[in-house]
């Protein structure tokens, strides 16, 4: 190594020798993946369908804020109480709040706000568990929906406008109903307006009939679809629907992989009360 200066050197001076240089790669801008080293990775279906090992070289998320509204998240050990789910001991937070209890630690009690958190920015490439969508992605867990998965028009409303006020760039909705909320529609007027991209689930009904907020014209509304991209049988559709994603069905298993096709990521087990936590 030391030598080989000299040695181009002295090729040069050779008459048939027309270029000498240490020689070096170069790589395809071609359209190349990334793969995670999470042990069950290779059970999430979902990845592949939406293109995230290619994905993944272009950008992870870093820079972008993720509001996830729901049921709250399971991302810290706080008191006796509560603990982080294991595989978001990486995923990045910033401060998030609790409309249900009115206080400023938005734990989950419930299973599905975790859930839908780690499939946004779940810890990966740590050789624990599964892989999240944009895990440079910071969370703010904000917490509108009780234990029972239920919550006031009002709060989802504040919650927005919280999400605004603080630095979200997305807004995650994975609820809604029936009826449309005028103080719901106008915070997502006031999200939008501040640069704020919203979206919400199109709702589990199985029918015709797209559920609110996913329904408003202001937001993005996501239908669900399984394993051969069809759309599930729990999932709402119509005309309002933007984007039919990866959603899971329980029931089958269509890539015979020995398990059901879900969309697999950690959360809490809501059956547990000791805060054990599932995939």
């Amino acid at each position: 190594e030391r030598r080989l200066p000299t040695l181009i050197e002295q090729l040069r001076q050779e008459e048939l020798v027309e270029v000498a240089e240490r020689d070096g790669l170069y790589r395809t801008t071609g359209w190349f993946s990334y793969e995670p080293d999470d042990p069950l990775y290779q059970h999430q279906w979902h990845m592949d369908q939406i293109s995230m090992p290619e994905a993944w070289r272009l950008n992870r998320g870093r820079g972008v804020v993720v509001a996830v509204i729901d049921t709250g998240v399971a991302y810290a050990d706080i008191g006796d109480d509560y603990r982080q789910v294991p595989d978001l001991e990486n995923t990045r937070f910033v401060e998030g709040y609790d409309f249900v209890d009115n206080d400023d630690q938005p734990f989950d009690e419930h299973g599905h706000g975790t859930h839908v958190a780690g499939t946004i920015a779940q810890s990966t490439n740590n050789a624990v568990g599964v892989a999240g969508v944009a895990f440079e992605a910071r969370i703010m867990p904000l917490r509108v929906l009780n234990k029972q998965g239920y919550g006031s028009y009002g709060d989802i409303a504040d919650s927005i406008r919280y999400a605004a006020d603080n630095g979200a760039d997305v807004i995650n909705m994975s609820l809604g109903g029936p009826i449309p909320s005028l103080g719901i529609w106008r915070a997502v007027r006031y999200a939008r307006s501040k640069g704020v991209v919203v979206v919400a689930a199109a709702g589990n009904t199985g029918r015709r009939g797209v559920q609110f907020p996913g329904a408003l014209s202001q937001v993005i509304g996501v239908s669900a679809t399984r394993y051969d991209e069809q759309i599930t049988y729990y999932s709402s559709y119509g005309p309002q629907i933007d984007v039919a994603a990866p959603g899971g069905d329980t029931r089958v298993d269509q890539n015979g992989d020995g398990m059901a096709d879900g969309v697999l990521q950690n959360t809490l087990d809501p059956r547990d009360k000791s805060n054990k936590t599932v995939y």
